[in-house]
């Protein structure tokens, strides 16, 4: 007896992508677009659910910042260097560095931080982080759904192929954030 994971999608997809989205989320992001793509989820929820999450995420590091400005950079002396990076880009580019920072590896937790350890005013951060979030969100969300127009114009019809391709997307996705944080490491 196969495994039915539809009805799992279409009850949990939008929590799993919220939840997701409020720290990481590149991964479900995608593999909610290829749920989109495939019907169980609407794709315009996807983008909103998503940007939501990260959004709201950024928005809460943004007050730990504030809050406790270099605290967390004495204890975790590792986040210095993203800290400072993430300091002196918004120094001379405060818009395109809230808008990017979720785009940029390795700062997606620390770039918030530090941002709000910063004079951005609140409403500023938010408003610029938003527009940063839905589009961040609309552009991992739709690459899953264009990969999964893709598979389909490959493979055929999908549903024979469903489960190896969420499999796959999951190893993808796990291998690519493992040498990504490997190298990141190696580069520290």
């Amino acid at each position: 007896m196969a495994f039915e994971y539809a009805p799992l999608i279409e009850r949990f997809g939008y929590l799993a992508t919220f939840v997701g989205t409020l720290l990481e989320g590149e991964t479900l992001l995608i593999l909610s677009g290829l749920a989109a793509h495939r019907g169980y989820l609407d794709i315009n929820l996807v983008v909103l659910v998503g940007a939501v999450g990260g959004a709201l995420g950024d928005f809460v590091l943004f007050l730990v910042g504030r809050r406790y400005r270099e605290h967390f950079v004495r204890r975790f002396p590792r986040l210095r260097p993203g800290f400072e990076r993430v300091r002196q880009m918004i120094e001379r580019y405060p818009n395109a560095t809230i808008f990017g920072v979720r785009f940029m590896y390795g700062l997606r937790v620390v770039g918030p931080m530090a941002i709000g350890s910063t004079r951005i005013p609140l409403w500023h951060f938010a408003l610029v982080n938003l527009l940063g979030a839905v589009t961040w969100s609309a552009c991992w969300a739709g690459a899953g759904y264009v990969l999964g127009h893709a598979a389909e114009r490959l493979l055929g019809e999908l549903s024979r192929y469903e489960g190896y391709l969420i499999a796959g997307a999951l190893v993808v996705g796990g291998i690519v954030v493992l040498v990504l944080r490997w190298r990141h490491r190696a580069g520290s």
